[in-house]
């Protein structure tokens, strides 16, 4: 009965919770990332560089039996060994994009925080007994 009372402690704590919270949003951001690199980026990049699919670049390292089709499907369901790069690039600008959309994110919200921290607030008023000794002193040194 102790430990289902220490994971139920352990579950309903906030960490845990934020946790669940950001690897479900991250998860559809994930999606959205992978839309935009998808969908936007690599269209665009390919008609820089005359490719359409990137998906289906790589570079046969055995030997390919007779009949088999020249596509990464093919090769791979024939057991012939293929350096995917193609597919690699693109996992690689998902990376860089979702990093950079969180470093953005992060510099926002940093800003953000420095914008609500409230101004450096004058120092407070001196106690009572200090403000008499400092007129004490101030009486002394007159003439």
């Amino acid at each position: 009965m102790g430990m289902m009372r220490e994971f139920r402690e352990f579950a309903i704590k906030g960490n845990v919770i934020d946790l669940a919270v950001g690897v479900i949003i991250g998860a559809a951001f994930g999606k959205i990332v992978e839309s935009v690199v998808g969908d936007l980026i690599m269209p665009v990049v390919a008609a820089l560089i005359g490719r359409i699919d990137f998906s289906n670049l790589f570079v046969v390292l055995g030997p390919v039996p007779a009949g088999t089709a020249m596509t990464l499907d093919a090769l791979k369901k024939a057991g012939v060994p293929v350096l995917a790069y193609g597919n690699f690039l693109t996992i690689a600008v998902n990376f860089l994009i979702l990093a950079f959309i969180i470093f953005l994110m992060v510099k926002q919200i940093n800003r953000l925080k420095r914008e609500a921290t409230p101004a450096e607030k004058a120092p407070p008023a001196p106690a009572e007994e200090v403000v008499l000794l400092r007129e004490i002193r101030d009486s002394l040194r007159r003439p």
